[in-house]
């Protein structure tokens, strides 16, 4: 059973998953490239993925000779890619990076993001490990391939890589969201809502904290905590199916038949297998 964040998110949810690394100009300028160039492959030009790819590719054909060079250009054109849905071509940037730069950790962890958005989630897996391998340190794999267990319904991993990344990186607010929720998968309730409270204060305008939070209390069968948080979640996306199903859950059980049903009803339109999913979590 997927995890919540592929009901309403669907991709990897921006943990820096396509992360940009900057050129020292002067390096590629010394090449013979243009400063325009170098700046469109960083991504200075967010119109379109296509600036990107320009500068990258004008890059990589100027700059045969420099492996440094060449490793950044292709991972930044596949990023590119990546952002235009061209995973083939994403790949295979990905594949020529690392090829030229075996020891760089991020052709790895986004190339491991494209399987992932493949749903080929063991070969994600085994680039994140690379990347981790090469960079002990580096929280985006370690949050991305959470992710990834996560959507194999393997929770105890995906809770062992959200403790490290955040860990390492205690500022990167997404996580205490995810992390309160693979926690609230696994039952381990209290420690769950103190990081949904945290991801709440972190992201006080953000939706998935409060659903993240409304779910908790679900599982503690505390209705009307429950309640309030996903109003505060729907008052911020009114779509949003999980929360949709969740106040209908709550308000059936606070025996408020008539608004619970019509909220059940909302959210089966909206995901029609949101029955499902809830009952893989153990709520029926």
């Amino acid at each position: 059973m997927d995890a919540k964040c592929c009901v309403y998110r669907g991709v990897a949810y921006g943990i820096a998953s396509i992360a940009m690394l900057t050129f020292a100009a002067t390096l590629a300028a010394a090449q013979g490239s243009g400063f325009t160039d170098v700046a469109l492959c960083n991504g200075k030009d967010r119109s379109s993925p296509q600036p990107q790819i320009d500068g990258c590719t004008q890059l990589i054909k100027e700059n045969a000779d420099n492996p440094k060079v060449l490793a950044i250009a292709y991972n930044n054109r596949g990023n590119a890619y990546t952002t235009a849905g061209k995973y083939d071509l994403a790949i295979q940037d990905y594949d020529a990076s690392i090829k030229v730069s075996p020891s760089y950790a991020k052709p790895f962890n986004n190339r491991g993001v494209v399987h992932q958005k493949k749903g080929e989630y063991d070969l994600a897996i085994k680039d994140f490990d690379s990347a981790i391998g090469i960079d002990p340190n580096y929280a985006d794999a370690f949050a991305n391939r959470a992710e990834t267990y996560e959507k194999k319904g393997d929770y105890p991993s995906a809770l062992k890589d959200f403790n490290e990344a955040i860990r390492l990186e205690p500022t990167l607010k997404v996580l205490w969201n995810e992390r309160c929720w693979t926690r609230a998968i696994v039952g381990d309730l209290q420690a769950a809502l103190a990081d949904c409270n945290q991801a709440t204060q972190l992201e006080p305008n953000n939706a998935e904290a409060f659903d993240s939070r409304g779910f908790t209390y679900l599982k503690m069968s505390e209705w009307a905590p429950a309640i309030a948080d996903y109003n505060s979640a729907l008052r911020i996306d009114p779509k949003l199916a999980t929360a949709l199903y969740g106040r209908g859950f709550a308000e059936l059980k606070n025996g408020q038949r008539a608004a619970g049903n019509a909220d059940i009803a909302a959210a089966k339109a909206a995901d029609q297998n949101i029955v499902q999913q809830f009952a893989g979590y153990g709520l029926r």
